[in-house]
């Protein structure tokens, strides 16, 4: 049996994914099985996959059926008890596996593994380290853009950004997996959160280095696909997460923060691409009302840990706050 599958969801990725998939070959340390999810690549992917690539395992789907289901259906293939999930616009640096193994094994508690996401182009930036989530709504890509030596410890996160973690297999299966309704964005922040809930916690893996494109399928920072699903995925979160009456206790911040993502795209020629985002979360919390998560007393311990995190959270987006040094942080959804 291996010791992890490296699921990989790709579409329409032919240029990025000899140098991704020749990077992930070279990981030596651990013993590994390396599965692409094609989501109905039209760009030659799959016949450039099985000519110079025919150990890995391709799964071919018939269209774009969205980042949730290409990484689902690698996982229900994944015969090893961890699983890493890893953007098609990356490169990973020796050591890398290996590094989010042991960091897995390290805790029984510990649900997923954060790998230190450096910058392509300016490679001693980070990406990310980890994502944060806080009372206003708004979910942050923690370090991004900051020195990568600020970052050089490990740590307790939110949840773990899916470009680029470790995940137990079987408990992400127990949770259902990625929520296909997502599509794309905010899954990762999702299932990290149910896993919270149900008591186990996220960290933050530095000693496992990943270089990372990004936007490589969305094509650029600000976009209409962009914008309309993080929206929409963002309402459809806290409508799953948060049970009626931490909703009601974060209604005014989270109205605020909605109202002040709203001025920011209005301002970048998206307003009306954020609405219908919203207008489309509304319609998941209608249509999905069964994949909330059930609220039992014994876990409300771990509801009190998440919004006192959540309130927390807050201080990351003042300035001079969390290593910003006077530069307001950007969210998720804003680049």
């Amino acid at each position: 049996m291996a010791d992890v599958a490296i699921v990989i969801p790709n579409y329409n990725g032919i240029a990025y994914l000899d140098a991704c998939l020749r990077s992930v070959s070279g990981q030596t340390d651990v013993r590994m099985e390396i599965i692409v999810v094609d989501n109905g690549s039209t760009d030659g992917s799959r016949q450039f996959i099985e000519e110079h690539y025919p150990a890995c395992i391709l799964v071919c789907l018939d269209r774009n059926y969205g980042f949730c289901r290409a990484v689902n259906e690698g996982i229900s293939r994944a015969r090893s008890p961890y699983v890493i999930l890893l953007n098609n616009d990356t490169e990973v640096l020796p050591g890398f596996a290996a590094g989010l193994v042991e960091a897995i094994r390290k805790d029984e508690r510990r649900f997923s593994c954060a790998a230190r996401m450096l910058q392509y182009r300016e490679r001693e930036r980070l990406d990310s380290a980890g994502d944060f989530y806080c009372a206003l709504g708004w979910g942050v890509a923690r370090g991004k853009g900051k020195p990568k030596e600020r970052y050089a410890s490990g740590g307790r996160i939110f949840s773990a950004c899916a470009g680029a973690a470790i995940y137990r297999t079987e408990e992400v299966r127990r949770l259902g997996g990625f929520d296909e309704a997502h599509f794309a964005y905010l899954e990762d922040m999702d299932l990290g959160w149910r896993a919270r809930i149900h008591g186990w916690y996220n960290w933050y893996a530095p000693e496992a280095q990943v270089l990372h494109v990004g936007s490589a399928t969305s094509g650029s920072r600000y976009n209409r696909f962009k914008v309309l699903h993080s929206a929409g995925n963002n309402l459809y979160m806290i409508y799953k997460n948060m049970p009626p009456a931490q909703i009601l206790l974060n209604l005014p911040l989270l109205l605020a923060g909605f109202a002040v993502k709203y001025l920011f795209f209005a301002g970048k020629g998206f307003g009306k691409d954020y609405r219908e985002g919203l207008l489309r979360g509304l319609r998941l919390c209608r249509d999905y009302p069964d994949r909330r998560v059930r609220f039992v007393w014994k876990r409300l311990p771990a509801y009190a840990g998440i919004q006192l995190e959540l309130w927390k959270n807050i201080l990351l987006f003042l300035p001079g706050r969390g290593g910003i040094r006077g530069k307001r942080m950007r969210t998720l959804d804003q680049g």
